[in-house]
């Protein structure tokens, strides 16, 4: 009788183990299930609010042009989304992220499809290269040629870029372990862009703008005006709303969210706005750019900042922007129509810099930053841009050329490019 008891005890035992076991193997599947699930989620948020972003980008342009090129800018943005889509799927993404879409279905669909949306997110950062591009040679670039070297940039500059600081090959700039951390003390920091989208676009749109020439004046003293402040603010605060999904979802994971980056782009943006407002006397188009300014300037430090130093950041994002639009247009007399190399250019190097003195913990930073590194990876990149921009623009223009003759100029690009002006009703 006691054996049979020992025995029943140990086989209750054994149940109750199988069946605990049992349970916990089903709960950690349960917690791995939802865990992607909010990850695809979270990412798909924040591939759309920047998918939205070219909204803005595309408003922002149209009402930084004159009426007869208001199409051409929409046309252009939603165009090179596309060009961008497939470009970027089958060639730069797999060179950037070591990763190929050319696998079975089952693959791709494990985790909720997580790898898709990271896609996509990721795609919103690289499409953003030929929409900067866009601002700064509207009015009197080619569609198609520039079509082209916009594919270049998105299929073969950007995505070196990429891999070598958030791809697969990083490893030398942006690790722990690399080249630049064992040798300057920290390794290159660029959260959401500030180098890596944002001064890669304007540092690209720039040999493209002195290539292009000066939009044609009909005499000396032709002042070329904006054709709608309306759709200029709409499509800074298109893209402002949107920024929160390009810098918060740059974290790839909903576990590492951070409430610090949205509130530093926040500061970032008020500062870039109010500097503006002050320098500029009050001036509409440098206000709503402004802000735009100080969000370009965030991106890549957004995670280390006090928010004390994101407004300092963004204020002098705002500065460097008044200043040096005025000297590129006015004085150099550089055509660069939506002001993209002093937006997006030179507030990305100042972004990336940015890491290395406000990141600093005597700054009320984070720590971990480098000033010397920062300062390497910015004029690499710089010098990547400017010399593959120049090999492309320059290639096109002997070639095929890259600009409208005077008088389709003159006409348009709406009639000569889309056979449609902005207001089709006011034409007959």
């Amino acid at each position: 009788m006691p054996k049979l008891k020992r025995f029943l005890l140990i086989l209750l035992a054994g149940s109750f183990l199988m069946i605990s076991g049992n349970a916990f193997a089903g709960e950690t599947d349960g917690l791995t299930a939802i865990t992607n699930s909010a990850n695809t989620l979270f990412i798909l948020i924040g591939a759309v609010m920047i998918l939205a972003m070219h909204g803005g980008f595309a408003f922002l342009e149209v009402g930084s042009v004159r009426h007869k090129n208001q199409v051409n800018a929409l046309n252009k943005i939603i165009n090179e989304w596309g060009f961008s889509t497939l470009i970027y799927f089958f060639i730069g993404y797999p060179i950037a992220r070591g990763i190929s879409f050319l696998v079975p279905i089952e693959d791709m669909a494990a985790n909720n499809g997580v790898d898709y949306v990271r896609f996509f997110l990721y795609l919103g950062f690289a499409a953003c290269i030929p929409a900067i591009i866009s601002g700064g040679v509207a009015e009197r670039a080619k569609f198609w040629t520039n079509s082209i070297a916009g594919g270049v940039f998105v299929g073969l500059v950007y995505p070196f870029i990429e891999g070598a600081t958030w791809g697969q090959f990083s490893n030398a700039l942006a690790s722990s372990t690399g080249w630049l951390a064992t040798t300057f003390g920290a390794p290159f920091h660029d959260f959401a862009g500030s180098l890596v989208v944002h001064a890669t676009g304007g540092w690209l749109a720039l040999p493209a703008i002195i290539l292009l020439g000066a939009r044609t004046r009909v005499a000396e003293t032709d002042d070329i005006k904006v054709s709608s402040i309306p759709f200029l603010a709409l499509g800074s605060w298109i893209l402002i709303v949107g920024w929160f999904g390009f810098n918060v979802m740059s974290a790839g994971a909903i576990n590492n969210i951070s409430g610090l980056v949205a509130i530093n782009s926040l500061m970032a943006m008020v500062g870039g706005t109010l500097a503006s407002l002050v320098l500029s006397k009050n001036d509409a188009g440098f206000v709503h750019n402004g802000a735009l300014a100080g969000l370009v300037a965030i991106c890549a430090g957004s995670d280390l900042y006090h928010p004390v130093g994101a407004l300092a950041v963004g204020a002098i994002a705002g500065t460097i922007f008044v200043f040096m639009f005025h000297i590129e247009t006015a004085v150099w007399k550089i055509d660069d129509v939506l002001g993209v190399w002093p937006l997006h250019g030179l507030n990305g190097a100042w972004g990336g810099l940015a890491v290395g003195i406000f990141g600093l913990k005597a700054l009320g930073g984070a720590g971990g930053v480098s000033f010397v590194s920062q300062l390497i990876v910015t004029l690499g990149i710089i010098v990547v841009c400017l010399i593959s921009s120049f090999i492309v623009y320059g290639l096109l223009k002997k070639v095929v050329g890259i600009r409208f003759d005077i008088q389709q100029e003159r006409v348009g690009a709406d009639i000569i490019v889309h056979a449609i002006s902005s207001n089709p009703e006011d034409s007959f």
